[in-house]
């Protein structure tokens, strides 16, 4: 096993875990069908919403159940992460917690960004979390550590 230590990186990426579980949770119990953006962005008329909204919504609950899960057990999958291999500073564990982080939050902050959402600062801010998260990882395997001088003691 190498440094247990909890370190900047992995705290960060266990808080990015953390808020994606939030998400999930968010997308699996709390989030509507269809928010005034998801109208706004699709351009339907009333007219045209009340045509489809109920088969619609009966639609996006269930796609919205899934995307849920899945951001949840990335938050776990994270977390578990930043609390074992990630914290020992194993390479393969930063290589694919940046793969990870690029292809959930990542692209979902991008995405939100393109169709102009409501929560794409809040979804950039999560991505810069686990962004972080990953830069903090690159730069403690790559600074050598610092060395404790007893007081007294030449260097």
């Amino acid at each position: 096993m190498r440094d247990p230590r909890w370190r900047s990186s992995s705290m960060l990426l266990a808080a990015s875990g953390i808020l994606l579980i939030g998400v999930g949770i968010y997308f699996l119990v709390l989030r509507p069908p269809l928010l005034p953006e998801d109208v706004r962005y699709m351009g339907l008329t009333p007219t045209e919403l009340q045509s489809i909204g109920p088969r619609l919504t009966a639609w996006l609950t269930q796609v919205f159940r899934v995307m849920g899960g899945y951001v949840a057990a990335t938050g776990v999958l994270a977390l578990t992460l930043a609390t074992t291999s990630f914290r020992e500073h194993r390479g393969i564990a930063g290589l694919g917690a940046g793969i990870a982080g690029g292809l959930s939050i990542g692209l979902m902050a991008a995405v939100n960004f393109m169709i102009h959402s409501d929560f794409k600062w809040v979804l950039l801010a999560m991505a810069l979390v686990w962004a972080a998260s990953i830069a903090m990882f690159v730069r403690e395997i790559t600074t050598p550590p610092k060395v404790a001088i007893k007081p007294g003691a030449r260097p």
